[in-house]
Protein backbone atom coordinates (compact mmCIF):
# COMPACT_ATOMS: atom_id res chain seq x y z
CA UNK A 1 0.00 0.00 0.00
CA UNK A 2 2.91 2.39 0.71
CA UNK A 3 3.88 2.21 -2.99
CA UNK A 4 0.62 3.80 -4.12
CA UNK A 5 0.87 7.20 -5.79
CA UNK A 6 -0.47 10.32 -4.12
CA UNK A 7 -3.53 10.59 -6.46
CA UNK A 8 -4.43 6.96 -5.67
CA UNK A 9 -4.17 7.65 -1.94
CA UNK A 10 -6.36 10.75 -2.30
CA UNK A 11 -9.00 8.69 -4.14
CA UNK A 12 -8.97 6.20 -1.27
CA UNK A 13 -9.26 9.04 1.24
CA UNK A 14 -12.27 10.48 -0.62
CA UNK A 15 -14.08 7.15 -0.17
CA UNK A 16 -13.81 7.58 3.62
CA UNK A 17 -15.26 11.11 3.64
CA UNK A 18 -18.93 11.14 4.65
CA UNK A 19 -21.66 12.52 2.33
CA UNK A 20 -22.21 15.37 4.79
CA UNK A 21 -18.57 16.46 4.57
CA UNK A 22 -18.63 16.13 0.78
CA UNK A 23 -21.61 18.50 0.67
CA UNK A 24 -19.64 20.96 2.82
CA UNK A 25 -16.92 20.95 0.15
CA UNK A 26 -19.52 22.55 -2.15
CA UNK A 27 -19.98 25.45 0.28
CA UNK A 28 -16.20 25.78 0.55
CA UNK A 29 -15.91 25.96 -3.24
CA UNK A 30 -18.33 28.91 -3.32
CA UNK A 31 -16.26 30.71 -0.67
CA UNK A 32 -13.12 30.07 -2.77
CA UNK A 33 -14.73 31.64 -5.85
CA UNK A 34 -15.89 34.72 -3.92
CA UNK A 35 -12.45 35.08 -2.28
CA UNK A 36 -10.74 34.81 -5.67
CA UNK A 37 -13.09 37.43 -7.12
CA UNK A 38 -12.33 39.72 -4.15
CA UNK A 39 -8.62 39.43 -4.98
CA UNK A 40 -9.32 40.63 -8.52
CA UNK A 41 -11.42 43.53 -7.20
CA UNK A 42 -8.59 44.68 -4.91
CA UNK A 43 -6.09 44.56 -7.80
CA UNK A 44 -8.46 46.29 -10.25
CA UNK A 45 -9.22 49.08 -7.74
CA UNK A 46 -5.58 50.17 -7.61
CA UNK A 47 -5.53 51.37 -11.24
CA UNK A 48 -8.10 54.19 -10.92
CA UNK A 49 -6.87 55.01 -7.39
CA UNK A 50 -3.26 55.59 -8.53
CA UNK A 51 -4.58 57.29 -11.65
CA UNK A 52 -6.56 59.72 -9.52
CA UNK A 53 -3.39 60.47 -7.54
CA UNK A 54 -1.10 61.03 -10.55
CA UNK A 55 -3.31 62.04 -13.48
CA UNK A 56 -6.84 62.93 -12.26
CA UNK A 57 -7.73 64.74 -15.50
CA UNK A 58 -7.22 61.59 -17.58
CA UNK A 59 -9.41 59.55 -15.21
CA UNK A 60 -12.12 62.27 -15.14
CA UNK A 61 -12.38 62.16 -18.95
CA UNK A 62 -12.28 58.34 -19.20
CA UNK A 63 -15.60 56.90 -20.56
CA UNK A 64 -15.75 54.20 -17.83
CA UNK A 65 -15.63 56.89 -15.13
CA UNK A 66 -18.67 58.80 -16.45
CA UNK A 67 -21.40 56.74 -14.69
CA UNK A 68 -19.64 57.31 -11.35
CA UNK A 69 -19.18 61.05 -12.05
CA UNK A 70 -22.85 61.45 -12.95
CA UNK A 71 -24.08 59.39 -9.98
CA UNK A 72 -22.02 61.43 -7.49
CA UNK A 73 -22.58 64.74 -9.33
CA UNK A 74 -18.83 65.47 -9.52
CA UNK A 75 -17.72 68.67 -11.26
CA UNK A 76 -13.91 68.56 -11.23
CA UNK A 77 -11.12 65.88 -11.35
CA UNK A 78 -9.96 66.45 -7.74
CA UNK A 79 -13.35 65.25 -6.47
CA UNK A 80 -12.63 61.72 -7.84
CA UNK A 81 -9.89 61.07 -5.27
CA UNK A 82 -12.18 60.47 -2.25
CA UNK A 83 -14.60 57.97 -3.86
CA UNK A 84 -11.74 56.13 -5.55
CA UNK A 85 -9.81 56.02 -2.25
CA UNK A 86 -12.91 54.58 -0.56
CA UNK A 87 -13.33 52.06 -3.41
CA UNK A 88 -9.68 50.98 -3.14
CA UNK A 89 -9.92 50.65 0.66
CA UNK A 90 -13.17 48.70 0.33
CA UNK A 91 -11.55 46.35 -2.23
CA UNK A 92 -8.58 45.71 0.08
CA UNK A 93 -10.89 45.18 3.06
CA UNK A 94 -13.15 42.83 1.10
CA UNK A 95 -10.12 40.81 -0.01
CA UNK A 96 -8.85 40.52 3.58
CA UNK A 97 -12.25 39.53 4.98
CA UNK A 98 -12.76 36.88 2.30
CA UNK A 99 -9.27 35.46 2.90
CA UNK A 100 -10.06 35.19 6.63
CA UNK A 101 -13.40 33.54 5.89
CA UNK A 102 -11.73 31.10 3.50
CA UNK A 103 -9.08 30.26 6.12
CA UNK A 104 -11.78 29.70 8.76
CA UNK A 105 -13.92 27.45 6.53
CA UNK A 106 -10.92 25.45 5.25
CA UNK A 107 -9.51 24.92 8.73
CA UNK A 108 -12.83 23.97 10.32
CA UNK A 109 -13.70 21.53 7.55
CA UNK A 110 -10.23 19.95 7.54
CA UNK A 111 -10.26 19.37 11.30
CA UNK A 112 -13.84 18.10 11.23
CA UNK A 113 -12.83 15.50 8.64
CA UNK A 114 -9.72 14.76 10.74
CA UNK A 115 -11.97 14.07 13.74
CA UNK A 116 -14.14 11.77 11.61
CA UNK A 117 -11.03 9.89 10.48
CA UNK A 118 -9.56 9.58 13.98
CA UNK A 119 -12.88 8.34 15.43
CA UNK A 120 -13.30 5.86 12.58
CA UNK A 121 -9.76 4.48 13.00
CA UNK A 122 -10.29 4.07 16.75
CA UNK A 123 -13.70 2.44 16.27
CA UNK A 124 -12.49 0.04 13.58
CA UNK A 125 -9.43 -0.85 15.66
CA UNK A 126 -11.53 -1.67 18.73
CA UNK A 127 -13.70 -3.99 16.66
CA UNK A 128 -10.77 -6.01 15.28
CA UNK A 129 -10.51 -9.66 16.36
CA UNK A 130 -8.30 -10.46 19.32
CA UNK A 131 -5.83 -12.29 17.05
CA UNK A 132 -5.20 -9.01 15.18
CA UNK A 133 -4.48 -7.15 18.44
CA UNK A 134 -2.11 -9.91 19.59
CA UNK A 135 -0.13 -9.68 16.34
CA UNK A 136 0.06 -5.88 16.28
CA UNK A 137 2.26 -3.47 18.22
CA UNK A 138 0.02 -1.08 20.15
CA UNK A 139 2.36 1.86 19.43
CA UNK A 140 1.45 1.63 15.72
CA UNK A 141 -2.24 1.84 16.57
CA UNK A 142 -1.77 4.75 19.00
CA UNK A 143 0.33 6.56 16.39
CA UNK A 144 -2.39 5.90 13.81
CA UNK A 145 -5.28 7.09 15.97
CA UNK A 146 -3.55 10.22 17.27
CA UNK A 147 -0.49 11.20 15.23
CA UNK A 148 -1.43 9.81 11.79
CA UNK A 149 -4.99 11.15 11.95
CA UNK A 150 -3.62 14.59 12.87
CA UNK A 151 -1.07 14.18 10.09
CA UNK A 152 -3.87 13.61 7.58
CA UNK A 153 -5.23 17.04 8.57
CA UNK A 154 -1.86 18.83 8.55
CA UNK A 155 -0.21 17.07 5.61
CA UNK A 156 -3.13 16.16 3.36
CA UNK A 157 -6.49 17.87 3.95
CA UNK A 158 -5.28 21.42 4.72
CA UNK A 159 -2.63 21.38 1.94
CA UNK A 160 -5.08 19.85 -0.56
CA UNK A 161 -7.68 22.57 0.12
CA UNK A 162 -4.95 25.23 0.03
CA UNK A 163 -3.77 23.97 -3.38
CA UNK A 164 -7.33 24.04 -4.67
CA UNK A 165 -8.05 27.57 -3.40
CA UNK A 166 -4.61 28.79 -4.53
CA UNK A 167 -5.23 27.44 -8.03
CA UNK A 168 -8.52 29.32 -8.25
CA UNK A 169 -6.88 32.52 -7.02
CA UNK A 170 -3.98 32.09 -9.46
CA UNK A 171 -6.40 31.84 -12.35
CA UNK A 172 -8.38 34.92 -11.26
CA UNK A 173 -5.27 37.01 -10.50
CA UNK A 174 -3.60 35.97 -13.76
CA UNK A 175 -6.70 36.97 -15.74
CA UNK A 176 -6.65 40.37 -14.02
CA UNK A 177 -2.95 40.88 -14.80
CA UNK A 178 -3.43 39.73 -18.40
CA UNK A 179 -6.02 42.44 -18.88
CA UNK A 180 -3.49 45.04 -17.65
CA UNK A 181 -0.27 43.92 -19.37
CA UNK A 182 -0.56 40.52 -21.16
CA UNK A 183 3.06 39.95 -22.18
CA UNK A 184 4.55 40.88 -18.81
CA UNK A 185 1.96 38.77 -16.93
CA UNK A 186 2.50 35.66 -19.09
CA UNK A 187 6.29 35.97 -18.97
CA UNK A 188 6.31 36.34 -15.18
CA UNK A 189 3.94 33.46 -14.62
CA UNK A 190 5.85 31.17 -17.01
CA UNK A 191 9.17 32.05 -15.37
CA UNK A 192 7.95 31.57 -11.81
CA UNK A 193 6.12 28.38 -12.75
CA UNK A 194 9.25 26.93 -14.38
CA UNK A 195 11.28 27.51 -11.21
CA UNK A 196 8.69 25.68 -9.08
CA UNK A 197 8.48 22.77 -11.55
CA UNK A 198 12.28 22.41 -11.51
CA UNK A 199 12.32 22.35 -7.70
CA UNK A 200 9.50 19.77 -7.64
CA UNK A 201 11.36 17.46 -10.04
CA UNK A 202 14.70 17.71 -8.21
CA UNK A 203 13.26 17.18 -4.70
CA UNK A 204 10.76 14.42 -5.48
CA UNK A 205 12.92 11.51 -4.30
CA UNK A 206 14.07 13.32 -1.16
CA UNK A 207 10.45 14.02 -0.18
CA UNK A 208 9.45 10.38 -0.63
CA UNK A 209 12.41 9.26 1.50
CA UNK A 210 11.67 11.78 4.24
CA UNK A 211 7.97 10.92 4.14
CA UNK A 212 8.70 7.27 4.90
CA UNK A 213 11.16 8.24 7.61
CA UNK A 214 8.59 10.52 9.29
CA UNK A 215 6.04 7.70 9.28
CA UNK A 216 8.43 5.05 10.64
CA UNK A 217 10.09 7.19 13.29
CA UNK A 218 6.74 8.50 14.58
CA UNK A 219 5.87 4.88 15.46
CA UNK A 220 9.28 4.38 17.09
CA UNK A 221 8.96 7.56 19.20
CA UNK A 222 5.61 6.42 20.61
CA UNK A 223 6.99 2.91 21.17
CA UNK A 224 9.95 4.35 23.11
CA UNK A 225 7.62 6.47 25.24
CA UNK A 226 5.33 3.54 25.97
CA UNK A 227 8.13 1.18 26.94
CA UNK A 228 10.08 3.69 29.04
CA UNK A 229 7.09 5.07 30.95
CA UNK A 230 5.18 1.78 31.03
CA UNK A 231 8.02 0.07 32.87
CA UNK A 232 8.99 3.07 34.98
CA UNK A 233 9.38 1.06 38.20
CA UNK A 234 11.96 -1.26 36.62
CA UNK A 235 13.64 1.67 34.87
CA UNK A 236 14.06 3.50 38.20
CA UNK A 237 15.20 0.40 40.07
CA UNK A 238 17.67 -0.71 37.38
CA UNK A 239 18.87 2.82 36.59
CA UNK A 240 18.33 2.30 32.85
CA UNK A 241 17.14 5.86 32.12
CA UNK A 242 20.14 6.46 29.83
CA UNK A 243 19.27 3.40 27.74
CA UNK A 244 15.68 4.53 27.17
CA UNK A 245 16.81 8.10 26.51
CA UNK A 246 19.13 6.74 23.81
CA UNK A 247 16.31 4.69 22.26
CA UNK A 248 14.08 7.78 22.24
CA UNK A 249 16.86 10.01 20.85
CA UNK A 250 17.63 7.51 18.04
CA UNK A 251 13.97 7.72 16.96
CA UNK A 252 13.28 11.41 17.62
CA UNK A 253 16.35 12.94 15.93
CA UNK A 254 15.75 11.31 12.49
CA UNK A 255 12.07 12.28 12.79
CA UNK A 256 12.93 15.94 13.46
CA UNK A 257 15.57 15.94 10.71
CA UNK A 258 13.14 14.52 8.13
CA UNK A 259 10.43 16.99 9.19
CA UNK A 260 12.94 19.85 8.88
CA UNK A 261 13.97 18.67 5.39
CA UNK A 262 10.36 18.77 4.22
CA UNK A 263 9.94 22.28 5.68
CA UNK A 264 13.16 23.52 4.02
CA UNK A 265 12.21 22.08 0.63
CA UNK A 266 8.76 23.65 1.01
CA UNK A 267 10.11 27.13 1.78
CA UNK A 268 13.30 27.47 -0.29
CA UNK A 269 11.88 28.66 -3.69
CA UNK A 270 10.14 31.65 -2.08
CA UNK A 271 13.28 33.73 -1.67
CA UNK A 272 14.48 33.17 -5.26
CA UNK A 273 11.02 34.01 -6.62
CA UNK A 274 10.74 37.21 -4.54
CA UNK A 275 14.14 38.43 -5.77
CA UNK A 276 13.23 37.71 -9.41
CA UNK A 277 9.87 39.44 -8.93
CA UNK A 278 11.54 42.60 -7.68
CA UNK A 279 13.96 42.53 -10.65
CA UNK A 280 11.01 42.15 -13.02
CA UNK A 281 9.16 45.13 -11.51
CA UNK A 282 12.36 47.23 -11.71
CA UNK A 283 12.88 46.32 -15.38
CA UNK A 284 9.24 47.06 -16.17
CA UNK A 285 9.42 50.45 -14.38
CA UNK A 286 12.49 51.41 -16.44
CA UNK A 287 10.81 50.32 -19.66
CA UNK A 288 7.58 52.20 -19.01
CA UNK A 289 9.34 55.32 -17.74
CA UNK A 290 11.45 55.43 -20.92
CA UNK A 291 8.36 55.33 -23.16
CA UNK A 292 6.81 58.42 -24.75
CA UNK A 293 3.91 58.45 -22.21
CA UNK A 294 6.38 58.97 -19.37
CA UNK A 295 6.37 57.94 -15.72
CA UNK A 296 2.97 59.48 -14.93
CA UNK A 297 1.06 57.02 -17.11
CA UNK A 298 3.33 54.17 -15.97
CA UNK A 299 2.62 54.52 -12.23
CA UNK A 300 -0.97 53.10 -12.25
CA UNK A 301 0.11 50.10 -14.37
CA UNK A 302 3.20 49.56 -12.21
CA UNK A 303 1.10 49.76 -9.04
CA UNK A 304 -1.45 47.25 -10.33
CA UNK A 305 1.27 44.84 -11.48
CA UNK A 306 3.18 45.22 -8.21
CA UNK A 307 0.03 44.53 -6.20
CA UNK A 308 -0.80 41.60 -8.47
CA UNK A 309 2.71 40.18 -8.05
CA UNK A 310 2.48 40.75 -4.30
CA UNK A 311 -0.67 38.59 -4.30
CA UNK A 312 0.48 36.13 -6.96
CA UNK A 313 3.82 35.12 -5.44
CA UNK A 314 2.49 34.11 -1.98
CA UNK A 315 -0.31 32.12 -3.65
CA UNK A 316 2.23 30.27 -5.79
CA UNK A 317 4.38 29.64 -2.72
CA UNK A 318 1.34 28.42 -0.74
CA UNK A 319 0.46 25.96 -3.47
CA UNK A 320 4.04 24.66 -3.67
CA UNK A 321 4.50 24.41 0.12
CA UNK A 322 1.19 22.54 0.33
CA UNK A 323 2.37 20.11 -2.34
CA UNK A 324 5.60 19.40 -0.45
CA UNK A 325 3.60 18.89 2.77
CA UNK A 326 1.39 16.35 0.99
CA UNK A 327 4.42 14.51 -0.38
CA UNK A 328 6.03 14.59 3.07
CA UNK A 329 2.91 13.08 4.65
CA UNK A 330 2.30 10.49 1.93
CA UNK A 331 3.52 7.47 3.93
CA UNK A 332 1.56 8.51 7.02
CA UNK A 333 -1.55 8.95 4.87
CA UNK A 334 -1.09 5.44 3.47
CA UNK A 335 -0.85 3.97 6.97
CA UNK A 336 -3.89 5.93 8.19
CA UNK A 337 -5.87 4.66 5.18
CA UNK A 338 -4.83 1.09 5.96
CA UNK A 339 -6.24 1.54 9.48
CA UNK A 340 -9.38 3.12 8.01
CA UNK A 341 -9.73 0.08 5.76
CA UNK A 342 -9.99 -2.35 8.67
CA UNK A 343 -13.24 -4.30 8.24
CA UNK A 344 -16.09 -3.86 10.71
CA UNK A 345 -17.99 -6.94 11.91
CA UNK A 346 -21.72 -7.20 11.23
CA UNK A 347 -22.59 -6.54 14.88
CA UNK A 348 -20.72 -3.19 15.00
CA UNK A 349 -23.89 -1.19 14.34
CA UNK A 350 -26.16 -3.24 16.60
CA UNK A 351 -27.43 -1.69 19.82
CA UNK A 352 -25.96 -3.10 23.04
CA UNK A 353 -26.72 -5.09 25.08
CA UNK A 354 -27.02 -7.86 22.53
CA UNK A 355 -29.86 -10.33 22.86
CA UNK A 356 -28.77 -13.72 24.15
CA UNK A 357 -29.37 -15.35 20.80
CA UNK A 358 -27.38 -18.43 21.85
CA UNK A 359 -29.01 -20.10 24.85
CA UNK A 360 -26.68 -21.89 27.24
CA UNK A 361 -28.59 -24.58 29.09
CA UNK A 362 -26.44 -27.68 29.12
CA UNK A 363 -22.78 -27.94 28.08
CA UNK A 364 -19.74 -26.22 26.55
CA UNK A 365 -18.00 -28.62 24.15
CA UNK A 366 -14.49 -28.31 22.74
CA UNK A 367 -14.47 -30.62 19.72
CA UNK A 368 -11.13 -31.71 18.17
CA UNK A 369 -9.50 -28.31 18.73
CA UNK A 370 -6.13 -27.24 17.33
CA UNK A 371 -4.63 -23.76 17.31
CA UNK A 372 -1.48 -21.84 16.45
CA UNK A 373 -0.87 -18.08 16.14
CA UNK A 374 0.56 -18.18 12.62
CA UNK A 375 1.25 -20.54 9.74
CA UNK A 376 4.96 -20.73 10.54
CA UNK A 377 4.60 -20.91 14.34
CA UNK A 378 4.38 -24.07 16.46
CA UNK A 379 1.04 -25.49 17.57
CA UNK A 380 -0.12 -24.10 20.91
CA UNK A 381 -3.00 -26.59 21.11
CA UNK A 382 -2.47 -29.86 19.32
CA UNK A 383 -5.00 -31.59 17.09
CA UNK A 384 -7.69 -33.62 18.78
CA UNK A 385 -8.22 -31.65 22.00
CA UNK A 386 -11.67 -32.57 23.36
CA UNK A 387 -13.41 -31.40 26.53
CA UNK A 388 -16.92 -30.97 27.90
CA UNK A 389 -17.87 -28.43 30.60
CA UNK A 390 -21.31 -28.84 32.14
CA UNK A 391 -23.37 -25.76 32.99
CA UNK A 392 -23.04 -24.86 36.66
CA UNK A 393 -19.80 -26.81 37.12
CA UNK A 394 -16.58 -25.46 38.66
CA UNK A 395 -13.74 -26.38 36.31
CA UNK A 396 -10.08 -25.74 37.06
CA UNK A 397 -7.19 -25.74 34.57
CA UNK A 398 -3.64 -26.33 35.73
CA UNK A 399 -0.36 -26.68 33.88
CA UNK A 400 3.08 -25.17 33.50
CA UNK A 401 3.75 -21.92 31.64
CA UNK A 402 3.33 -22.48 27.89
CA UNK A 403 1.01 -25.45 28.30
CA UNK A 404 -1.81 -23.64 26.42
CA UNK A 405 -4.13 -22.73 29.31
CA UNK A 406 -4.65 -19.06 28.43
CA UNK A 407 -5.03 -19.82 24.72
CA UNK A 408 -7.69 -22.42 25.51
CA UNK A 409 -9.54 -19.84 27.62
CA UNK A 410 -9.36 -17.32 24.76
CA UNK A 411 -11.00 -19.88 22.45
CA UNK A 412 -13.72 -20.62 25.04
CA UNK A 413 -14.36 -16.85 25.31
CA UNK A 414 -14.66 -16.52 21.52
CA UNK A 415 -11.58 -14.29 21.29
CA UNK A 416 -9.66 -16.71 19.08
CA UNK A 417 -10.94 -19.02 16.34
CA UNK A 418 -9.45 -22.53 16.35
CA UNK A 419 -7.50 -23.57 13.24
CA UNK A 420 -9.46 -26.80 13.28
CA UNK A 421 -12.27 -28.22 15.38
CA UNK A 422 -15.00 -26.12 16.96
CA UNK A 423 -16.41 -24.56 20.10
CA UNK A 424 -19.99 -25.76 20.61
CA UNK A 425 -22.53 -24.36 23.08
CA UNK A 426 -25.18 -27.02 23.67
CA UNK A 427 -25.52 -28.04 20.00
CA UNK A 428 -24.72 -24.66 18.42
CA UNK A 429 -21.25 -24.07 16.91
CA UNK A 430 -19.68 -20.66 17.60
CA UNK A 431 -18.76 -18.82 14.38
CA UNK A 432 -17.76 -15.32 13.27
CA UNK A 433 -21.47 -14.49 12.97
CA UNK A 434 -22.65 -15.44 16.46
CA UNK A 435 -19.63 -15.18 18.77
CA UNK A 436 -20.81 -11.84 20.23
CA UNK A 437 -24.03 -13.47 21.41
CA UNK A 438 -21.95 -16.13 23.19
CA UNK A 439 -19.64 -13.51 24.73
CA UNK A 440 -22.69 -11.83 26.30
CA UNK A 441 -22.76 -14.83 28.70
CA UNK A 442 -19.14 -14.33 29.85
CA UNK A 443 -17.25 -12.28 32.45
CA UNK A 444 -13.45 -12.48 32.46
CA UNK A 445 -11.04 -11.80 35.32
CA UNK A 446 -7.43 -11.81 34.02
CA UNK A 447 -4.23 -12.08 36.01
CA UNK A 448 -3.37 -8.42 35.30
CA UNK A 449 -6.50 -6.32 35.85
CA UNK A 450 -6.80 -3.20 33.71
CA UNK A 451 -8.10 -0.24 35.70
CA UNK A 452 -8.86 3.13 34.12
CA UNK A 453 -7.96 6.38 35.87
CA UNK A 454 -11.51 6.92 37.17
CA UNK A 455 -13.49 6.08 40.32
CA UNK A 456 -13.92 2.70 41.99
CA UNK A 457 -17.58 2.71 40.91
CA UNK A 458 -16.73 3.27 37.23
CA UNK A 459 -14.04 0.58 37.35
CA UNK A 460 -16.39 -2.01 38.83
CA UNK A 461 -19.11 -1.10 36.30
CA UNK A 462 -16.44 -0.94 33.57
CA UNK A 463 -17.70 0.23 30.17
CA UNK A 464 -21.11 1.33 31.51
CA UNK A 465 -21.96 5.07 31.02
CA UNK A 466 -21.76 6.84 34.40
CA UNK A 467 -25.46 7.78 34.34
CA UNK A 468 -26.49 4.15 33.79
CA UNK A 469 -24.51 2.57 36.66
CA UNK A 470 -26.53 0.64 39.26
CA UNK A 471 -24.80 1.73 42.49
CA UNK A 472 -26.55 -0.87 44.65
CA UNK A 473 -25.29 -3.55 42.29
CA UNK A 474 -21.75 -2.10 42.51
CA UNK A 475 -21.86 -2.35 46.32
CA UNK A 476 -23.19 -5.90 46.17
CA UNK A 477 -20.42 -6.97 43.76
CA UNK A 478 -17.78 -5.33 45.99
CA UNK A 479 -19.09 -7.21 49.06
CA UNK A 480 -18.99 -10.55 47.24
CA UNK A 481 -15.41 -9.79 46.12
CA UNK A 482 -14.42 -8.95 49.76
CA UNK A 483 -13.36 -5.39 48.87
CA UNK A 484 -16.41 -3.40 50.13
CA UNK A 485 -15.10 -2.96 53.69
CA UNK A 486 -11.79 -1.55 52.39
CA UNK A 487 -13.50 0.82 49.93
CA UNK A 488 -15.94 2.11 52.54
CA UNK A 489 -13.04 2.93 54.90
CA UNK A 490 -11.63 5.48 52.43
CA UNK A 491 -12.63 9.15 52.56
CA UNK A 492 -14.21 9.18 49.08
CA UNK A 493 -15.36 5.54 49.31
CA UNK A 494 -16.68 4.46 45.88
CA UNK A 495 -15.75 7.84 44.40
CA UNK A 496 -12.05 7.24 45.10
CA UNK A 497 -9.97 7.73 41.93
CA UNK A 498 -7.61 4.77 41.43
CA UNK A 499 -4.90 6.47 39.31
CA UNK A 500 -3.49 5.33 35.99
CA UNK A 501 -3.81 1.53 35.75
CA UNK A 502 -4.83 1.51 39.43
CA UNK A 503 -1.40 2.64 40.61
CA UNK A 504 -2.84 3.93 43.92
CA UNK A 505 -4.14 0.47 44.87
CA UNK A 506 -2.30 -2.63 46.04
CA UNK A 507 -2.09 -5.69 43.79
CA UNK A 508 -4.65 -7.53 45.90
CA UNK A 509 -7.07 -4.59 45.81
CA UNK A 510 -6.81 -4.35 42.03
CA UNK A 511 -7.49 -8.07 41.72
CA UNK A 512 -10.58 -7.92 43.95
CA UNK A 513 -11.97 -4.98 41.96
CA UNK A 514 -11.50 -7.12 38.85
CA UNK A 515 -13.50 -9.90 40.49
CA UNK A 516 -16.17 -7.38 41.55
CA UNK A 517 -16.34 -6.21 37.93
CA UNK A 518 -17.10 -9.76 36.79
CA UNK A 519 -19.74 -10.20 39.49
CA UNK A 520 -21.38 -6.86 38.54
CA UNK A 521 -22.13 -8.23 35.07
CA UNK A 522 -24.36 -11.01 36.50
CA UNK A 523 -23.49 -13.45 33.74
CA UNK A 524 -23.69 -17.24 33.78
CA UNK A 525 -20.03 -17.99 32.88
CA UNK A 526 -17.16 -16.50 34.90
CA UNK A 527 -13.61 -17.16 33.71
CA UNK A 528 -10.74 -16.46 36.11
CA UNK A 529 -7.28 -16.55 34.55
CA UNK A 530 -5.05 -16.78 37.66
CA UNK A 531 -7.30 -14.05 39.07
CA UNK A 532 -6.48 -14.84 42.70
CA UNK A 533 -2.71 -15.07 42.25
CA UNK A 534 -2.13 -11.60 43.81
CA UNK A 535 -4.20 -12.36 46.93
CA UNK A 536 -2.88 -13.67 50.22
CA UNK A 537 -3.99 -17.17 51.16
CA UNK A 538 -6.74 -16.12 53.57
CA UNK A 539 -8.27 -13.57 51.16
CA UNK A 540 -7.96 -16.04 48.28
CA UNK A 541 -9.87 -18.67 50.25
CA UNK A 542 -12.65 -16.22 51.15
CA UNK A 543 -12.96 -14.91 47.58
CA UNK A 544 -12.99 -18.41 46.09
CA UNK A 545 -15.56 -19.47 48.66
CA UNK A 546 -17.81 -16.53 47.71
CA UNK A 547 -17.41 -17.46 44.03
CA UNK A 548 -18.22 -21.10 44.77
CA UNK A 549 -21.35 -19.98 46.65
CA UNK A 550 -22.74 -18.21 43.61
CA UNK A 551 -25.89 -19.54 41.96
CA UNK A 552 -25.28 -23.15 40.90
CA UNK A 553 -26.38 -22.15 37.37
CA UNK A 554 -23.21 -20.03 37.04
CA UNK A 555 -20.33 -21.88 35.43
CA UNK A 556 -16.90 -21.10 36.89
CA UNK A 557 -13.75 -21.76 34.84
CA UNK A 558 -10.46 -21.12 36.65
CA UNK A 559 -6.79 -21.24 35.71
CA UNK A 560 -4.23 -21.50 38.51
CA UNK A 561 -0.66 -22.56 39.18
CA UNK A 562 -1.48 -23.76 42.70
CA UNK A 563 -3.64 -26.85 43.18
CA UNK A 564 -4.90 -25.35 46.44
CA UNK A 565 -6.63 -22.62 44.40
CA UNK A 566 -8.70 -25.31 42.66
CA UNK A 567 -9.73 -27.17 45.80
CA UNK A 568 -13.42 -26.38 45.34
CA UNK A 569 -13.56 -27.34 41.65
CA UNK A 570 -15.78 -30.21 40.56
CA UNK A 571 -13.47 -30.89 37.60
CA UNK A 572 -9.72 -30.32 37.21
CA UNK A 573 -8.02 -30.42 33.79
CA UNK A 574 -4.22 -30.62 33.50
CA UNK A 575 -2.58 -29.37 30.31
CA UNK A 576 0.95 -29.98 29.04
CA UNK A 577 2.39 -29.04 25.64
CA UNK A 578 -1.03 -28.13 24.28
CA UNK A 579 -2.66 -31.44 25.24
CA UNK A 580 -4.96 -32.61 28.03
CA UNK A 581 -3.02 -35.15 30.07
CA UNK A 582 -5.41 -35.45 33.02
CA UNK A 583 -9.12 -34.73 33.46
CA UNK A 584 -10.92 -35.56 36.67
CA UNK A 585 -11.91 -34.42 40.15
Amino acid sequence: MHNQSLPELLRRLWCHISPRRRAQFGSLFLVMIVASFAEVVSIAAVLPFLGALTAPDRIFLHPMAQPLILALNLTEPKQLLLPLTIAFAFGALLSGVMRLLLLWVQTRLSHAIGADISISIYRRTLYQPYAVHVARNSSEVIAGVSGKANGVVRSTLMPMLTIFSSTLMLVFILLALLSIEPMIAMSAFAGFGTIYVMVIVTTKKALVRDSQRINDETNQVIKALQEGLGGIRDVLIDGTQATYCKIYRNADLPLRRATANVAIIGGCPRFVIEALGMMLIAALAYSLASSSAGITSAIPILGALALGAQRLLPVLQQAYASWTAMRGGQASLAEALNLLGQPLPAHADENLPLPLAIPFKDVITLNNLAFRYGKNTPWVLHHGLNLSIKKGSRVGFIGSTGSGKSTLLDIIMGLLNPDSGSLIIDDKAITDKNYRSWQAHIAHVPQAIFLSDTTITENIAFGIPADDIDHARVSEAARKAHIAETIESWDDQYNTVVGERGVRLSGGQRQRIGIARALYKKVDVIILDEATSALDNETERSVIKSIENLDNKVTIIMVAHRLSSLAGCTQVVELADGKIIKNGS
